[in-house]
Parts: C-alpha cells; structure tokens; sequence
C-alpha cells in the first residue's frame, strides 16, 4: 500500500519524470535519501515501471498512423503466439495490445507516407500468420494522451 508521501512522490515524478532524486525530495519535502529509497521500493514493486521517450513520429518523417483491428483464426492452436511473434518482428509496428471480444489484437503502425503504409500492409502486415479479419483504421488525430492518473 502506498502513503502520502510515496503518493506526493508519484504525483510529482509523473508531473515531470526528469526531476533528479534530489530535485523530487524537495518538492516533497523528504530528503534524498528517503526519496530515493521509496523510489527503489516502488521500482522494485513494478510500481513505476521506468522512464520513456516520448517521440513526435510525424517531425521524424512518419506521417501515416494507422491502427489495425486484428481477428485470428483461432482454430490454430498457436495462433496468438505466432502471430505476436511475427508482429513483434515489423519495426513499423509500435504498439501492441490484445484483447477479449471479436477483437483479438490492436497493432499501431506508422509509416513515412501512404504509399510507404500500403508496401508495409501488403508485404509485412497481410504476411502475419493466422489472420481471419483485418480492419484498418487511419489515425486523423491525437486529442489526448496521458497516463498520469491521480494518486
């Protein structure tokens, strides 16, 4: 269970993850090592998971988004397995999720331009193993992203 100083260290760490410990213990008003140590604790029960680049694909050159509603034939036995597997391999695909429903696996894929997306779809994405449905779904635009929550 966390206390109101772990939850004053997570509020502030999501805030800004790039606080040093000792920039963090002073706007908690802990000491270093305290918060230092609470960090640990917190790290150790996969509680914060780590840091992360957050990248502007569009300024790298990638201005094609596209999220693939993916349903397998699961008649085959290792149809998630192979499929994941394979989809892990595709550099162009960014993000991976599974789910229960008719919707087996979301895939989030980027690319330079159009024609770059359909060369992709076509040669990598239709190529996966024990696809039964794919459904496309063109991104327009991001009006939030956010995983801080309130702690």
């Amino acid at each position: 269970m966390l206390d109101d100083i772990d939850r004053r260290i997570l509020r502030h760490y999501q805030a800004d993850p790039s606080l040093s410990a000792a920039e963090l213990a002073e706007r908690c008003r802990i000491s270093s090592g305290v918060c230092w140590r609470r960090i640990e604790k917190m790290q150790a029960a996969g509680i914060i998971q780590g840091q992360e680049a957050v990248i502007d694909w569009a300024a790298l050159g990638f201005a094609v988004e596209v999220s693939l509603r993916v349903t397998l034939d699961k008649t085959q036995p290792r149809a998630f397995d192979d499929f994941i597997g394979a989809a892990r391999k595709v550099p162009e695909v960014i993000e991976i999720q599974t789910f229960l429903g008719r919707v087996d696996v979301r895939l989030s894929v980027i690319a330079r331009d159009m024609a770059h997306y359909q060369q992709l779809y076509r040669d990598r994405i239709l190529t996966l193993p024990h696809i039964a449905d794919i459904e496309a779904l063109m991104h327009i635009a991001r009006l939030k992203r956010d995983e801080v929550l309130p702690v």
